[in-house]
């Protein structure tokens, strides 16, 4: 299945708030849909299959990856030791693209993807386009030594909605550059979600 192009507020609306996925934010207040609000002014009822569905979509919506990276993602978390959740989290948020996103480097999770594609960011000195590289500790990302990288880069930065660098990162704005210096936190992380339904969503696979 490929990445989802569609509309975005309508799942911002459904799912609530995904900073990596948009911006924006609807001036609707109900759910999508013919079944969004019910004749008693409530929405329908979400049953628990549901609502283990919905923390799984905001995790493949807001980090723009496919059913099949996440599955891949959930059982690479099973297989090393520790809080499977928290894992999981913390190698999503040890993406390429991801990082770069974190830093403000770009507004959205897809804007990030697109800046790594086209070969703006390197890693440890060497331009890497891969969105999905897996960064370790002590990596250091930065921007490459052109003018128009350097720029879409400085305009992002002042649009940013992020005050302050997630703890894991040490971010260097004269260099324009940042270094990972561990696994995130689970304070670090935006997104609103509880990881145990998503782990739960996939334990029977």
């Amino acid at each position: 299945m490929s990445r989802y192009r569609g509309p975005r507020l309508r799942i911002t609306r459904r799912l609530g708030t995904l900073p990596g996925l948009t911006q924006k934010v609807s001036k609707k207040k109900d759910r999508p849909g013919q079944h969004g609000k019910g004749s008693d002014g409530k929405g329908k009822k979400v049953t628990e299959y549901g609502l283990r569905l919905e923390e799984k979509q905001k995790l493949k919506f807001n980090y723009g990856i496919t059913e099949s990276q996440l599955f891949r993602y959930v059982k690479e978390a099973r297989r090393r030791k520790g809080v499977t959740g928290l894992i999981l989290l913390q190698l999503l948020e040890m993406r390429l693209d991801t990082i770069c996103f974190t830093l403000g480097f770009a507004p959205t999770m897809a804007s990030a993807r697109q800046l790594v594609n086209h070969g703006h960011i390197t890693v440890n000195g060497e331009v890497l386009n891969i969105p999905s590289f897996q960064c370790r500790i002590d990596d250091v990302i930065g921007i490459k030594p052109k003018s128009s990288s350097k720029n879409i880069v400085e305009e992002n930065l002042k649009t940013t909605r992020f005050i302050d660098t997630p703890s894991h990162l040490n971010f260097d704005k004269t260099k324009m550059e940042a270094k990972v210096l561990n696994y995130c936190s689970r304070e670090d992380i935006l997104l609103e979600l509880d990881e145990l339904l998503v782990i739960e969503y996939y334990s029977r696979r």
